[in-house]
């Protein structure tokens, strides 16, 4: 676009080259080379009036070497937004094309400067609501609030002051020096300045919320909060404070580097968009995975523990030793979720953590890997506008699995000093993959370079056959990708079912084949490839073990076989081979004598995920009696809270039968509570919510009454903005979806999301078909205008409820009409719709009567 050239707010034009959108690579690189001693001082005036702007003054220092390049500072706003430049004191002259204050070659010379910058921000990353703003800059939004240089190889010292409303609390990165009451009667709030930490790490939030602090081990911990509930605060907040002391102790003795910042803080913040952010100093966390109600899991329990592990385990692997571009910010959550399932686990010596690994990532994984739309772990990125797409399942599930198989392979003693060597060498710096692999192979005696390729730098899984001749245990594998020939080394544990035992042979997979003598012993019933639940590809069963399977689980001795076993025959339903009738029936019939409780929890999502997704609507009502009795047998059994909040979950998830849905009244009228199950405000919110999606008479009473019974503002606010989506209407309904088409009303992106999925919930999902094309040309836009997981969250809130040939359809012409499709939206796109495509066959093809195949 052609841009006015501003002197000091004075209307002269100068020549410069026009930046692209966004960071490219080559300006990323040309800036990282020429650019040192960079520093910011940033002051934010932060108006009371959400409506109001927030403006401020940047002070940029740094040392400029020799280039003859012009200097490109970031800042996505409009033009006018920027108010005035200065460069070394003096008036500057600078152009604003594409998001960039660009200033001549000539005038920024070698050496040091200060560039000055009075600015407009905008609203795009501060998440401003009425009585609280927070910032949330990653990958590459902190632009669009100020003046940066976007990208995490120019790691600088930030310095922050800001202009707060009275009665405002504040927190940001560095450590609270002064507050004072300024001649308005706000506050004038000054931090200390940070470590070196890159611009997406910067933060800062203020607002109306409390604080709580504590001390563990001689460190002062910092919780700020907004939770209303007192009760609730009290039986969290010493659990909190205890999970993040065990988790900084932890990662400090593992490491051998002390806790590397000034201080430790967080926030727990109603429907953040992630259940985390690493922040340094200043941690965001999802509120409601903090404050755990009195029914929680102890699955739910170990959930919060690795999320606070996770969020910890960054200060180290993300905050210290950052991504030198934004094509490996996969290094940074692998190692994240690696250190945590080690941090969490020994706090939980009742659970299976074999077992709750294998379920916390491999079907996730599987779920992108399986699809069109698969990604590799490590991808190229050519400008930073795209690096919220590289975010995902292969990421955050794939990844540990890999780096899992890499412990094996060098060592884990090998491995701990290989990754203290890399943070030593790269604090307060960056590193890449490669720089990794390096120093890690030599610790090892293995080529990881060529076990990085096919893990690492290429998507998918292998097709790995299993079977017996004679008896030998013969693996083979494939590439499902003609003409690449991919090998994936592996170690391969298969479980050999036999009489009513269980033996297992590990066989290592380098090439094509490997093969292994099996014990000696009776006739093999049953083969279940990948029996340590850290095997990965995709390991078809054979007819027999198919069919032999499904009666043999509930007598598997391990958990982790039968968890395994369940994920197993799931495949085969995808896969077309095993009817979603006979799946379920297995499933419903396991939940009667399943013992543990992350193998029920898995039985639970199964049977919601078949009875909804894979069954014909006819199918699902003749069903449903069966369904809801064996539920709420296992609620009836179930003793202890948490046990029964997950059985009750499943219940309110699937209920369709009249006298169901009266029974689920009567719980929300509190005429019949659920014996040993304490409800609490947010489950009779749930609740509430699916009465109506269920076309209760007077539901729209219920919902008024249930708003009457919420005391917490954002939850009132929350089910409030749901309304309409919840409404018998179509209309209504119709009309908050196209309301979505504005950004403006998507900026509170888990109500939204809320909000989309009860649109098109399965029981309304031919009413909400006409809009699927329109929701799908949101995406795009959605992708520029909010945070990293929304796009896929958006298309996964549309497309889950269906599973018509008709939806299906309306997704395939759209890809078709668009071969020109941005290739990493697109990629989203086919791993969002895999599920649909496959159910439009599968319902299709078995209709509930066929017999196995």
């Amino acid at each position: 676009m052609a841009s006015v050239v501003l002197l000091a707010g004075a209307g002269c034009r100068a020549a410069a080259p026009d930046p692209d959108p966004g960071v490219a690579r080559l300006l990323a690189e040309e800036r990282a080379a020429t650019l040192s001693d960079l520093r910011y001082q940033i002051h934010l005036d932060l108006p009371a009036d959400r409506d109001s702007a927030v403006t401020g003054v940047a002070t940029i220092s740094f040392t400029r070497g020799r280039s003859s390049a012009p200097l490109v500072i970031d800042f996505r706003a409009p033009p006018e937004h920027v108010l005035g430049v200065l460069l070394d004191g003096d008036s500057a002259a600078f152009t604003t094309p594409n998001g960039h204050i660009v200033l001549p070659a000539a005038a920024v010379g070698e050496g040091a400067h200060t560039v000055e910058v009075r600015f407009i921000s905008t609203d795009d990353a501060l998440n401003r609501q009425s009585d609280l703003l927070y910032a949330l800059f990653v990958p590459d939004r902190a632009s669009t609030a100020i003046p940066v240089f976007e990208q995490p190889n120019l790691k600088a010292r930030f310095t922050l002051s800001l202009g707060a409303p009275a009665g405002w609390n504040t927190v940001s990165n560095g450590a609270q020096l002064s507050r004072d009451t300024t001649g308005t009667g706000g506050a004038l709030v000054r931090f200390a300045e940070t470590e070196p930490i890159s611009t997406y790490l910067f933060t800062f939030a203020a607002g109306r919320f409390d604080t709580v602090q504590a001390v563990r081990d001689g460190r002062t911990l910092t919780m700020y909060h907004r939770e209303s509930d007192s009760l609730k605060l009290a039986r969290n907040q010493d659990a909190i404070f205890d999970l993040h002391a065990t988790a900084l102790s932890w990662l400090e003795e593992y490491t051998g580097i002390p806790y590397p910042f000034q201080k430790y803080a967080f926030f727990a913040i109603p429907a953040f968009q992630f259940g985390g952010m690493e922040h340094p100093g200043a941690v965001w966390y999802r509120a409601e995975s903090l404050f755990l109600d009195p029914t929680a899991s102890r699955s739910q329990e170990l959930g919060r523990a690795s999320l606070i592990a996770h969020e910890t385990a960054h200060m180290w692997f993300g905050d210290l030793v950052t991504m030198e571009w934004f094509n490996d910010v996969w290094m940074k959550e692998v190692f994240a979720n690696f250190m945590a399932a080690k941090i969490a686990g020994p706090a939980f010596p009742d659970l299976d953590l074999d077992l709750r690994f294998f379920q916390a990532n491999h079907a996730s994984a599987y779920g992108v890997d399986r699809t069109a739309g698969a990604n590799p772990i490590r991808q190229d990125l050519e400008n930073l506008r795209e690096a919220g797409s590289l975010y995902g399942a292969i990421i955050y599930q794939k990844a540990p699995i890999v780096m899992r198989q890499l412990e094996a392979i060098v060592g884990e003693d090998q491995f701990r000093e290989g990754l203290r060597r890399y943070l030593d060498q790269h604090r307060f710096s960056n590193a890449t993959w490669p720089d990794l692999i390096t120093i890690l192979d030599g610790l090892s005696e293995d080529d990881l370079s060529s076990w990085s390729r096919a893990w690492v730098t290429e998507p998918g899984r292998p097709n790995v056959d299993v079977h017996l001749e004679d008896s030998v245990l013969v693996v083979l594998q494939s590439d499902p990708v003609a003409g690449r020939g991919l090998r994936w080394s592996q170690p391969v544990v298969v479980a050999l079912g036999r009489n009513g035992t269980v033996d297992t042979v590990r066989v290592m997979l380098r090439g094509e084949r490997a093969e292994a003598a099996i014990p000696p012993g009776p006739p093999v019933d049953w083969i279940l490839p990948a029996a340590d639940g850290v095997g990965y590809g995709r390991f078809p069963l054979q007819t027999g073990s198919r069919r032999a399977l499904p009666a043999a689980i509930p007598n598997m001795p391990s958990a982790l076989h039968r968890s395994v076993a369940w994920q197993a025959l799931y495949e085969e339903l995808l896969d077309g081979q095993l009817a979603p009738t006979q799946l379920l029936g297995n499933a419903l019939s396991a939940l009667g004598t399943e013992q543990e409780e992350l193998v029920t929890q898995q039985l639970l999502g199964l049977v919601r995920t078949v009875y909804w997704r894979f069954l014909a609507d006819s199918v699902r009502l003749r069903m449903a009696p069966e369904v809801e009795q064996v539920l709420w047998a296992g609620l009836g059994r179930a003793d202890t809270p948490g046990r029964k909040g997950a059985w009750f979950g499943a219940i309110q998830g699937v209920t369709l039968t009249q006298s169901g849905v009266a029974r689920l009244e009567r719980i929300w009228r509190q005429q019949q509570p659920p014996a040993g199950l304490p409800l609490t405000e947010v489950q009779y919110t749930s609740l509430a919510e699916a009465l109506a999606i269920r076309g209760v008479a007077g539901a729209e009473s219920i919902l008024d009454e249930q708003e009457s019974r919420i005391t917490n503002p954002d939850r009132l606010a929350r089910l409030r903005f749901m309304r309409p989506a919840l409404s018998a209407d179509p209309a209504r309904r119709d009309s908050l979806f196209r309301a979505f088409a504005s950004v403006e009303n998507r900026r509170r992106e888990s109500w939204v999301l809320d909000a989309m999925s009860a649109i098109n919930h399965p029981l309304r999902a031919d009413a909400a078909l006409p809009n699927l094309r329109a929701s799908l040309e949101l995406v795009e836009e959605i992708q520029q205008t909010g945070d990293i997981f929304f796009p896929l969250r958006w298309l996964n809130a549309t497309l889950d409820g269906h599973h018509s040939a008709a939806a299906a359809d309306q997704v395939d012409q759209f890809l078709r009409e668009h071969p020109d499709y941005p290739p990493r939206l697109r990629g989203k796109m086919l791993q969002a719709a895999d599920d649909l495509f496959r159910s439009a066959r599968i319902v299709n093809d078995w209709n509930g009567t066929q017999p196995e195949r």
